[in-house]
């Protein structure tokens, strides 16, 4: 039977407590709501709206060298479709992405311990401040960023719960028994009819972990014997990403256009967003009041929005109709990357040694 008690979970009765905090316990809850604005915020207004919506047309040339770096880049595809392909037409599906960028900071508290090194303890000698009035370090704005901030005058020395302040626990490698079965005659004192040399006979090893003490320092305190407790906020800053692409009907997987970046038409960035409702494209206006709507209303229950910004890009989409040993087919040359989609019909099995 170990000499040493079990370690436990810290108990509640360990934490202080602290007003403003109460009913916190080890290992925190949810986010925190933030405080009502002290004074009412002024509706956004509404931005420019640009007027320059074209792309210049794909040409034939720009179209074959996308095709053939394409063929290239793959070992198992032969060149001939791309270099010898005859293009008989080229239709324009350039489509637009809405992207709605939200920037929130979200708070949450809960108890946390360390081994207690001589900090001076400062539970009490001032008011706490709640979570939203700990002042924390921003990143750049639609940065994310994850800070741990230990709340002023909250912090208290207690004894170990883990050793109950004993700063040692048993040696998880004898079991607390300071030594182990021989490796050598797995602990039956012989070898071969006849006393194990290695252990003399004793059938044991000393235990090099613990160096045959049977405890060793305790993970919790690092046998310190005491920790320091205390609240320790956690504040995360997220830029919550939301696109929206319209319909383009070109046949192209939506998916793809993740990858790629479009002309930049519009963009602008304020506390709160105002949505294109003047924009040329319905379903671009309608995309951007819903979205607004939904991350105004979603985020601000737990966190605290700092700043919304939204773009509109014209992603280029060229389908691309060619002819190769008689047969029809498609690729399609999308985004300012000019990335191919294609099934390509020039493939063989090749095996890298």
């Amino acid at each position: 039977v170990s000499m040493y008690p079990p370690p436990s979970a810290p108990p509640a009765s360990m934490f202080n407590n602290v007003p403003g905090y109460e009913g916190l316990v080890a290992g925190g809850g949810g986010f925190l709501p933030p405080p009502m604005p002290l004074e009412p915020v002024a509706p956004p207004q509404p931005g420019p709206v640009p007027d320059n919506w074209c792309i210049p047309s794909l040409t034939e040339d720009v179209a074959r060298q996308a095709f053939k770096a394409y063929a290239d880049s793959h070992c198992c595809y032969g060149s001939s479709p791309a270099e010898n392909g005859l293009i008989t037409s080229m239709e324009p599906f350039n489509t637009f992405r809405y992207r709605l960028e939200t920037f929130t900071e979200s708070r949450s508290t809960e108890w946390a311990t360390r081994p207690y090194k001589g900090e001076q303890p400062d539970f009490y000698t001032q008011t706490a401040p709640r979570p939203w009035e700990v002042q924390a370090n921003p990143p750049s704005l639609f940065t994310n960023h994850k800070q741990e901030i230990q709340v002023p005058f909250t912090s208290s020395i207690k004894d170990c719960h883990s050793c109950h302040g004993t700063g040692e626990k048993p040696c998880e490698e004898c079991h607390g028994n300071g030594y182990k079965p021989c490796w050598v005659c797995n602990g039956s004192g012989a070898k071969n009819e006849e006393n194990c040399h290695h252990c003399n006979g004793t059938g044991r090893d000393r235990c090099r972990n613990c160096d045959s003490r049977g405890s060793e320092n305790c993970a919790t305190c690092e046998g310190k014997r005491q920790l320091l407790t205390f609240i320790q906020l956690k504040v995360e800053w997220t830029n919550n990403i939301e696109d929206h692409v319209v319909e383009q009907n070109s046949g192209l997987d939506v998916s793809d256009l993740q990858s790629v970046s479009g002309k930049e038409l519009f963009k602008n960035n304020q506390y709160l967003l105002y949505p294109l409702l003047g924009f040329p494209n319905q379903a671009i206006a309608e995309a951007s009041d819903r979205l607004i709507k939904e991350h105004q209303s979603k985020y601000a229950q737990t966190s605290r929005i700092l700043q919304q910004r939204q773009m509109v890009e014209l992603i280029p989409i060229t389908k691309v109709n060619y002819k190769w040993k008689d047969n029809s087919h498609v690729y399609y040359v999308y985004g300012n990357e000019h990335k191919i989609s294609a099934n390509y019909p020039d493939t063989c099995c090749c095996v890298i040694l």
